[in-house]
């Protein structure tokens, strides 16, 4: 932390000196001699002051003391102390040791961006792309993600990557999104390792290369990136630059399913179902079918009605089963709307009328409390 303010220090008594020189005081009088003495101890003093009221600060973060460091940092940045601003920038967007503002965060971000600071730029692109305490703009948040970017901040590359990946504020090219990504993935960020791991399985603006995909998928997995992970799972599943390999693929779905990745929890659903890699087991199938389903996974909630309509994994519960797939029905697409369509018209063969309004309460339930509250169920007489 002290390095930049020895080096503050060495650029403002270069300067003095310099200026000196030039109306020939340097070899002047004692008296001048004196001045020059006492102008150098005010700038090193000045200069030190600030550095030990930006380390104390830091070191209050450290404390979880946000309150001092707010205080010692606010005057620093007044006086234009760029990691100062930064830093108070992050007590704002926060709400640590001040009241919560976006919109202050953001005039602090501003005012170190502008100095240069590279990690202001980065959160000022955050703030823009969020429209939060400014308008949302994605080519002003490519503009700061940019110029962090080229300072070398890894998660400025990365967001700069995503940007091109989606074309939002600049022309869409997977080129240039793995341009960044790279960038990134050498510094070891986990997902644009990942990202960069899908553009060349895809071929998207690389090379479509398997075997490079699962290299930089496996970095990432085992930093425990969850979509590095499920998609390792993917390659393993369908044999593709790996030798196809039903466990191996079972394991990385469950180490991405255990960190809430609902299509992985679903993966593996499937795989208990179907005893492909791992012990054929329905109430296992049925636990990872709920975890996805209650995410709002439309084939993990028409399975788990499939199980519930069978009894298979768990007590047969037809009411439950039409639940699950009026869900599901609601929230499928394509040739998926049709298969959980006729899953819901055979189950409701064995329903009376008010089995069938209770079941459809059930669901205007479960999808208002966005599937928190999926398992309710009041008798029917």
């Amino acid at each position: 932390m002290l390095v930049p303010a020895t080096r503050q220090t060495e650029r403002k008594w270069g300067q003095i000196e310099v200026a000196l020189d030039a109306v020939g005081l340097l070899k002047g009088s004692s008296v001048i001699r004196c001045v020059l003495f006492v102008v150098f101890l005010v700038a090193a003093w000045a200069t030190v002051s600030a550095a030990d009221s930006y380390t104390d600060a830091v070191s209050a973060i450290h404390r979880d003391d946000y309150h001092l460091a707010a205080r010692l940092l606010r005057p620093l940045a007044e006086q234009g102390h760029a990691g100062a601003q930064s830093v108070l920038g992050v007590l704002y967007a926060n709400g640590q040791g001040v009241s919560q503002s976006y919109e202050a965060a953001a005039e602090w971000y501003q005012k170190a961006a502008d100095q240069g600071d590279a990690a202001a730029q980065f959160q000022a692109g955050v703030l823009s792309a969020g429209g939060q305490g400014m308008p949302q703009s994605y080519d002003l948040a490519g503009q700061w993600y940019r110029r962090a970017a080229e300072q070398g901040v890894a998660a400025a590359q990365f967001q700069l990557g995503v940007l091109y990946d989606n074309g939002q504020g600049v022309s869409q090219s997977y080129e240039e999104a793995g341009r960044w990504y790279r960038r990134a993935a050498e510094q070891g960020h986990a997902r644009a390792q990942s990202n960069l791991g899908v553009l060349y399985a895809r071929g998207q603006g690389l090379p479509k290369d398997y075997r490079l995909a699962i290299q930089w998928y496996r970095s990432a997995a085992e930093q425990g990136d969850a979509l590095a992970q499920f998609q390792l799972g993917v390659l393993y599943a369908n044999g593709q630059g790996v030798p196809r390999n039903y466990e191996m693929a079972g394991q990385w779905y469950r180490r991405a399913a255990d960190q809430g990745d609902a299509v992985a929890q679903f993966n593996l659903a499937v795989r208990y179902d179907n005893g492909q890699g791992v012990s054929q087991s329905y109430e296992e199938a049925g636990r990872w079918y709920r975890r996805a389903a209650e995410q709002g996974h439309a084939r993990a909630q028409s399975n788990l009605g499939v199980l519930y309509a069978r009894g298979q994994g768990l007590p047969k519960d037809v009411i439950r089963a039409y639940m699950w797939l009026t869900v599901a029905v609601a929230g499928s697409r394509g040739d998926d709307v049709k298969t959980a369509t006729m899953n819901q018209t055979t189950v409701a063969s064995d329903l009376t009328a008010a089995q069938i309004e209770q079941a459809q309460e059930m669901a205007r339930r479960c999808q208002d409390s966005q599937f928190l509250q999926c398992g309710m169920k009041e008798s029917v007489p």
